[in-house]
Parts: C-alpha cells; structure tokens; sequence
C-alpha cells in the first residue's frame, strides 16, 4: 500500500492544468483526493477522468477562490467531508501577461485574489489540521518569481510574493510540524500557457507559434514541461521520505532559469 494511501489532499486550482496532473498522480497513489475550481463543468470532467483512470472519483468544491467566501466553503465541505486535510496544494490561479501601459487595475487585482490571497487564505482555515496531522503544504508558484520579464509583470509581483509567503511560512511549519515547500514550474504544456502565448503575440504583433518557437530557441529548451513533470516532484514534497525538506523551492523547467537558486 502506497504511503499516501487514504491521505487527504486538496488542490485548489485542480480541474485543469498543473493542478489536475498533480490531482492525477495523488489518485493513483490512493489519497483522497479534493478538488476546487471554479467551474462545475470543468471540475465534473476532471473528477469523471480521475475516476475512470483510478477507479475513486474525488470530492469536488466549485467556488470563487478570489474570496474568503469561496475559500471556507473549501474547507468547512473538507472538513464537513473528511474531517481534515493532510496535504494542501494551491495551484490555482492565472495572471495576464501584455504591455505594462494597458494592464488595468483590475488585471493586477485579479492576479493576487486568486493566486496570492487564495493561498493565504486555504493556508490559515486548514492551519490547524495540517499542524495536529502533520501535513504538507505545496505552493506551485512559477520561475517569474525569480526572473522578472517586463512583459509578465503582473505574474513576476504575484509568483514573487507568494515566494515570500512560502517561505516564511515554513518557518511556521518547523514549529509546528508542517512541510512548507514550492515548486516553480517553467512553461508547461496546459491551456494556461496557450493564452499566455495568445498574449504576447498580440503584444509583439506575431503569431502564438512564434512565440513558442522563440521562447524554446532561447531558453534553449529540448521542450516544454508536461504537467506529470511537476506531479512527480509534487508527490515525493509530499511524502515521508521529504520530511527534511522544508521551506525550499524547486524549479522543474528544463534548465531555464538563467540566476542561481
């Protein structure tokens, strides 16, 4: 039996993308799994996957993340359901790349309510729990945090604080006995990427080809991440054999990241 076997885990952001292939690794190591987005319909095709490809078809949560509302409905259906969590991943959340000059407000806004204030808030409701069970927490951020791009601004500001975040969590986390860790994933191949392409090519008056073509040409990538690449990684954060890794950040990006970690 797999250790993670019957371990509850929630993925925020886990109907599409880095966060359903994260959901389909913890369903083939047994755990219970919990997903939340914010689309029904996107949410009941990735549960009916999970299920058919595992044979247990996860709890589902569609809710707003971007507020506090959408956050505890989260946790009072986990802990209504399940009566606790064991390993919480946040993964959800998509930011806006384009021109500086044209990004409203409301653009910025919506980049840190779902992505950086939704982490927050799912990490102090299941603080608790995570801290009586000795659970994990895993932040999928992005190598933005680490390497700033004009024409990503708005995801550079949020993927570097919850940076910040994560890692002052887990300072938390040695005194209270929960594994705080991230993973910073390069361009993987998801919907999410697609649009970010689709943006910057209206940016740069080019095609969404091109632009893939030229950010592999000079990143000098083989190519781009699959979402198994970060579920892998995901799974070992998770278990016992990780349990002296605390507060660190990993990027699963193919050698793209040109600074020093």
């Amino acid at each position: 039996m797999s250790p993670l076997s019957g371990k509850v885990v929630v993925i925020s952001g886990g109907s599409r993308g880095i966060g359903f292939g994260i959901g389909q690794a913890f369903a083939a190591a047994g755990a219970e799994l919990v997903l939340a987005a914010s689309s029904d319909k996107t949410l009941a095709t990735a549960a009916a996957a999970i299920a058919d490809s595992h044979g247990r078809r996860p709890a589902t949560v569609a809710v707003d993340l971007r507020s506090e509302a959408g956050c505890k409905a989260v946790f009072e259906g986990v802990m209504s359901r399940f009566g606790g969590c064991d390993i919480l991943v946040n993964s959800a959340g998509a930011t806006k790349a384009g021109d500086f000059l044209t990004l409203p407000d409301n653009d910025w806004q919506d980049g840190f309510d779902l992505k950086f204030f939704a982490c927050v808030r799912l990490c102090r409701l299941f603080w608790p729990s995570l801290s009586e069970r000795h659970g994990h927490v895993l932040n999928i951020i992005g190598g933005a945090a680490r390497t700033p791009d004009p024409g990503f601004l708005i995801g550079g500001s949020v993927n570097a604080a919850m940076a910040n975040f994560t890692k002052g969590l887990s300072g938390l986390g040695k005194r209270a006995g929960v594994n705080v860790n991230a993973i910073y994933p390069g361009m993987t191949e998801t919907e999410r990427v697609e649009q970010l392409f689709e943006q910057r090519a209206r940016v740069a008056g080019k095609s969404p080809a091109e632009i893939r073509e030229e950010l592999i040409a000079r990143e000098g990538l083989r190519r781009l991440g699959r979402p198994e690449d970060i579920a892998a990684l995901a799974l070992f954060l998770c278990g016992e054999d990780a349990r002296h890794i605390q507060g660190v950040a990993i990027a699963v990006d193919g050698g793209a990241t040109p600074g020093l970690y």
